[in-house]
């Protein structure tokens, strides 16, 4: 008996024999342990001196034949075109172990399929792709550097040429999308040559990102479409003075956790997507079941941005425990009209915003100029958001911008404490709450808002009244509800109404003894829709 050193008395037992039998044969080969392959040892050189491309690949596929297994790359610095990921393998670089990606555009052909800014395209080979694989990782202490300065420049080089000028990669773009759903502004996408993402697996499930260091990203750099189950885990991500490199994007992806992660780069650190337009309508995926958390974002057009390709819809999402600094907004989520889509059931709670540029919050609608249409498809929708615990100093607190035709609803903010030059400035907008709110703004009303539905704020003061400003300023404003504010430096004017449509406002319970004008009416605003109790 080969498998088991055993006493032929007690395997000569019947039972036992059958049992032992049963357990030799019936034993899936899942079970046995996968191979490690030692990059190096497969031939690849680790002096940055030659192309590893088809070692790397080739070493995948023996690997996935074979059930699976782990790529090991040890210290040393490699250099290697496009990677192609396949279902139960491990990429592993050891701390000290950088793999350098090829800038030669022709190494990324032929095109493979593609989503490229919601759009589904054939483009450009991805860094690193996987097409319906599972159980994907890419771990270790070692860097990923795509070299992107190259694509970069091209691409900022297209827009000083004009939109005829086709290169011999845009040609082939366009002959292999000559039935594309075109989005309603097509920008690069018209152009034809579009930047390969980083890492983009597609269709996959199971996928662990961890440890690693990705940097100079030729386009987005982590961006999985129609995927499940991903956990990105102290991933730092670093794209200095670079456009379009944002950091992790999941689109049309479900249960996804992004945490310890840091990250710096040249347009949004986190950004949530699920297809663009008439597009990502058709394809009708979801962005769903998302975490981040324990993350650190600096610098950065945004540090956690939904949209504005939400086209699929976006919900259950949760925020929490991140700190946000220097980057041009803190949350952010922006959409217009042609996208269609509903953005639903957001939790923002723990963040501390530093030194942000411009909103620390943005609920945005408009994003594009449009014209005023009916509500259809495509018409998006924001709704069910709701922010606590954020504090920190940013050029304005929040803004919220809905669509006259469908507004902003059902928006909460609980426990904020910000100092900014201005205020939150809210328009279109219904069913908004602030509770326990201080704000110290040098400039404008501390709450302004205009055309908006059933706004509540109970517990509002600032430290900073800016001189013959009231602290709320209501124009067209149905149904508000001002309960519990405490005023307790001078100030000029506590709230301010304007506009015919304003009505049924209610004040109770505030603490205004340090108040010149408990409220100011124009000539427009009629005399008999105040209800005030002390």
């Amino acid at each position: 008996m080969k498998f088991f050193n055993i006493h032929s008395r007690f395997y000569k037992n019947s039972l036992v024999k059958n049992i032992l039998l049963f357990v030799i044969f019936a034993t899936p080969t899942f079970a046995f342990a996968q191979s490690n392959y030692n990059i190096v040892e497969c031939g690849a050189s680790n002096k940055g001196d030659k192309a590893a491309t088809k070692i790397i690949n080739n070493t995948i596929n023996k690997a996935f034949k074979s059930g699976g297994g782990t790529i090991y790359f040890p210290s040393g610095t490699y250099i290697t075109g496009p990677i192609t990921l396949k279902s139960n393998i491990t990429l592993y670089l050891e701390a000290g172990a950088t793999l350098k990606f090829s800038d030669d555009f022709d190494d990324y052909l032929p095109m493979v399929e593609s989503r490229w800014e919601g759009i589904d395209v054939t483009n450009f080979h991805p860094l690193i792709y996987a097409y319906e694989a599972e159980n994907i990782a890419i771990k270790g202490r070692g860097t990923l550097d795509g070299q992107g300065r190259k694509w970069w420049d091209y691409h900022h080089t297209l827009y000083s040429k004009p939109k005829t000028f086709k290169s011999k990669w845009q040609v082939e773009f366009a002959k292999q999308n000559t039935n594309v759903l075109m989005p309603d502004e097509p920008y690069m996408i018209e152009r034809g040559f579009c930047r390969p993402p980083f890492i983009q697996p597609m269709y996959c499930k199971n996928i662990l990102i961890e440890g690693i260091t990705i940097t100079n990203s030729p386009f987005w750099t982590i961006n999985p479409e129609f995927c499940e189950n991903i956990n990105i885990d102290n991933v730092t991500v670093y794209n200095p003075d670079s456009p379009n490199t944002d950091g992790i994007n999941p689109e049309s992806c479900r249960n996804v956790h992004i945490s310890n992660c840091k990250i710096s780069v040249g347009d949004d650190c986190v950004t949530i997507k699920s297809g663009k337009d008439a597009a990502g309508r058709k394809m009708n995926i979801p962005c769903e079941n998302i975490t981040i958390t324990n993350c650190t974002m600096l610098d950065g057009h945004g540090a956690v941005v939904i949209g504005s390709e939400m086209s699929g819809g976006i919900k259950k999402i949760t925020i929490s425990n991140c700190v946000f600094e220097g980057t041009d907004r803190g949350i952010r989520i922006k959409s217009t009209r042609g996208r269609g889509g509903v953005v639903e059931d957001i939790a923002i709670n723990n963040i501390i915003m530093k030194d942000i540029k411009k909103e620390a919050i943005k609920l945005n609608m408009f994003y594009a100029k449009s014209d005023e249409e009916p509500v259809s498809e495509r018409t998006p929708s924001f709704k069910n958001i709701h922010f606590s615990n954020i504090s920190g100093n940013a050029y304005q607190a929040g803004f919220l911008l809905g669509l006259k035709e469908l507004k902003i609803k059902d928006i909460s903010f609980y426990n904020i404490r910000l100092d900014a030059t201005k205020g939150f400035m809210i328009e279109d907008a219904e069913d908004i709450d602030f509770s326990n709110i201080v704000i110290n703004n040098t400039e404008g009303a501390v709450i302004s808002a205009l055309d908006t539905k059933f706004i509540e704020i109970n517990g509002l003061k600032t430290k900073t009244p800016v001189a013959q400003t009231p602290i709320i300023e209501l124009t067209d404003v149905e149904n508000a509800l001002i309960l519990n504010c405490n005023q307790n430096r001078k100030t000029d004017i506590f709230l301010k109404l304007d506009g015919g449509k304003t009505k049924d406002i209610y004040l109770g319970n505030n603490n205004l003894v340090q108040v010149n004008t408990e409220v100011l009416k124009t000539e427009k605003v009629n005399s008999d829709i105040i209800k005030i109790s002390h």
